[in-house]
């Protein structure tokens, strides 16, 4: 069975009109790799502490695609039986917010080996911010404040450090740089705001972005690595990876 992962730093858009927000291309694209005419979507906002207007938004949101959404909610306790909703899940969207309290959650109700499971067993595991940062073995937070700080916990399905809002957040670039060259993280993928990265198995394969028309010279993914002791990025463009 084919396992992907979608790590993104974006997968909705902004409504301009009403204050809203629509799927952008990441979303859209974790759909496209479930192969199904119309895929069961779970949402898991943990890290907001199931926030009920993020949660709004995003129903709102998916109301646009084909697609049957539910969520998984863990507080104050949870909304479903965890292994049930898990298992009839053809995608796992996972928001943003606190990847350290997310991962802390997830660890007390076992959905670390739940979610591990229903990646080997083919369900498409994505997300925006600290949820792509979970899938990793780590990378930079704010989780603990407004000074970035390495959250180093995270579930490890892919065998790299992660940088999230990479263009967008002024500690984010040197900081993951730090940690690569001191060897705290390894060989890390990042991405700008909009930009996704899916991973079959555990390679990196293509970028995707939410923006219609790709601007090549715009937002990018980036694979950072300590190469003779110093950490070397590579830019990766939207499109394949070579």
């Amino acid at each position: 069975m084919t396992r992907r992962i979608l790590a993104t730093s974006g997968g909705f858009l902004p409504r301009v009109d009403s204050g809203g927000a629509r799927p952008g291309g990441l979303i859209k694209r974790a759909l496209e790799l479930t192969g199904l005419a119309r895929p069961r979507v779970t949402l898991i906002m943990t890290a907001t502490g199931d926030d009920p207007g993020y949660l709004s938004l995003m129903y709102s949101a998916l109301q646009e695609l084909d697609c049957v959404v539910d969520h998984l909610a863990l507080f104050p306790m949870p909304n479903h039986d965890p292994e049930e909703i898990i298992n009839r899940s053809d995608v796992i969207w996972v928001g943003g917010g606190s990847v350290v309290n997310l991962l802390a959650v997830w660890k007390a109700h076992n959905l670390d080996s739940l979610l591990h499971q229903a990646w080997i067993n083919g369900t498409v595991l994505a997300g925006v911010s600290a949820g792509s940062i979970c899938w990793h073995v780590g990378g930079p937070t704010d989780s603990y404040g407004k000074t970035l700080q390495p959250a180093l916990d995270g579930l490890g399905f892919l065998p790299y450090g992660n940088g999230v809002h990479y263009d967008s957040e002024k500690q984010r670039r040197p900081l993951v740089h730090e940690l690569v060259k001191s060897g705290v993280l390894p060989t890390t993928y990042a991405t700008d705001d909009r930009i996704g990265i899916v991973y079959q198995d555990t390679t990196a394969i293509e970028v995707v972005t939410d923006l219609e028309v790709p601007d090549p010279d715009g937002p990018a993914a980036y694979r950072i690595e300590c190469i003779d002791g110093v950490a070397v990025e590579t830019r990766l463009p939207v499109g394949l990876i070579n």
